[in-house]
C-alpha cells in the first residue's frame, strides 16, 4: 500500500507550479520565464520555491551566471510536459461528439519547410473539413522532436540526426542544398566561376551542420571547397541564412528549390558545384502513444495516403 503522504500527493499538489516549472525551465531563467507568463519575478521565485518544497526535492540551480536543471528537474520537467500535452488535447477531443469533423491540430514545424505535396494535401483537408483549426509553431528541428515526443504537438516536421526510437517517422520529402552568393559579392557578377575561386571564402552556416548534425554534409561540402575554417555567421532560420547571404557575410547553403525565386529575381547566385550536391531528407514525426483526436488521425491518414500514392522521387525537389 502507498504511504498517506504519496496518495495525498497529488490532491495538494498546486498543478499551476508545474507550468510555471516547465515555462521556467525553457526560458531557462526566472527574468524570462516572468515575462513570458505576465507575472512579476519574485512570484515567480516564489512558485519555483513552493514546488520544490512540495516535491522535496531542488529542481533548478541558480547562481550568478549559472542556471541549470536537475536530474530530479529534468524528470519533472518530462512528466510536466506530458501531462500538459494530455490537458491540450482536452478541447479537441470534446468536440469529437459533433457530427462534422472538429478540431484542433498543433503542427510544430522547422524553419521554411518548403513542400508543395504538403501544401495540396492541407490545401484538400482543410476545403473538406472547414471546422478544423491549426497552429503552425516554428522550433529547431531537436525541439521539434522534443515537442512530438512530449505529446505538446498532433505532429512534427524536421530534420533528423538519428532516426527516434518512440516515434513513427517517415520521410516527407527529399531536397538538395546549393551554394549561393548574393549580390554585393566579388563573384555575383562574374561570368564563370569555378570551385577554385571558393577557396577561403568566408561563410556562413545552419547551427545543425555541425559533425554529427543532420545538415553535416553540408561541412562535409565547404571542406571539399576548401572554403573557409571558421563561419562568420550562424542561424537555425532559413530567411535569416538567406539575408546573411544577400549581405555578403559569407557564402551559404540553402535548398535549391526554395532558392530558385531569388536566383531568378537576382537575389542570389548558385556557386558550383551544380553535381553531387548534399542531399537532406525532411521527416515527418508522429507520436503513437498520443491519443490521437479524430481531426488529427484523419489528417495523419490524408499526409500517409499522398505518401503511399507519390513516389519519393517525385517528393525530392531541387535535383540536377
Amino acid at each position: 500500500m502507498q504511504p498517506h503522504h504519496t496518495r495525498r500527493f497529488p490532491w495538494n499538489l498546486d498543478w499551476n507550479l508545474l507550468r510555471t516549472f516547465m515555462v521556467i525551465v525553457e526560458q531557462r531563467g526566472i527574468s524570462k520565464s516572468a515575462a513570458v507568463l505576465g507575472l512579476k519575478q519574485p512570484t515567480v521565485s516564489a512558485a519555483l520555491k513552493r514546488l520544490e518544497e512540495t516535491v522535496g526535492k531542488q529542481l533548478i540551480v541558480r547562481k550568478p551566471n549559472e542556471f541549470s536543471v536537475t536530474r530530479a528537474g529534468h524528470a519533472l520537467y518530462t512528466e510536466s510536459a506530458t501531462i500538459f500535452g494530455a490537458v491540450s488535447q482536452l478541447p479537441a477531443i470534446l468536440e469529437e461528439e459533433v457530427a462534422e469533423l472538429r478540431g484542433h491540430i498543433s503542427i510544430a514545424i522547422t524553419s521554411s519547410v518548403d513542400c508543395y505535396h504538403f501544401d495540396d494535401v492541407l490545401s484538400r483537408f482543410s476545403q473538406a473539413h472547414p471546422s478544423v483549426t491549426y497552429a503552425f509553431s516554428v522550433f529547431e528541428s531537436e525541439d521539434v522532436e522534443n515537442m512530438v515526443a512530449l505529446n505538446r504537438a498532433s505532429l512534427g516536421i524536421c530534420l533528423l540526426s538519428s532516426l527516434p526510437k518512440q516515434l513513427e517517422h517517415s520521410v516527407l520529402y527529399k531536397e538538395y542544398f546549393g551554394l549561393y552568393c548574393g549580390p554585393r559579392h566579388r563573384l555575383f557578377h562574374t561570368e564563370t566561376v569555378s570551385q577554385s575561386d571558393l577557396e577561403g571564402e568566408p561563410f556562413v552556416a545552419f547551427q545543425t551542420e555541425d559533425v554529427g548534425g543532420p545538415l553535416e554534409e553540408i561541412s562535409k561540402l565547404r571542406a571539399r571547397l576548401k572554403l573557409s575554417r571558421e563561419w562568420r555567421g550562424v542561424s537555425s532560420s532559413l530567411n535569416e541564412m538567406r539575408r546573411m547571404i544577400i549581405a555578403n557575410i559569407g557564402l551559404g547553403a540553402l535548398p535549391v528549390h526554395v532558392a530558385r525565386k531569388d536566383v531568378e529575381a537576382g537575389n542570389l547566385r548558385q556557386l558550383p558545384p551544380y553535381k553531387n550536391l548534399p542531399e537532406v531528407s525532411i521527416y515527418l514525426l508522429n507520436n503513437p502513444a498520443r491519443r490521437h483526436t479524430d481531426a488529427e488521425k484523419a489528417l495523419l491518414s490524408a499526409i500517409r495516403s499522398e505518401l503511399d500514392t507519390v513516389p519519393l522521387e517525385e517528393r525530392t525537389y531541387g535535383g540536377q
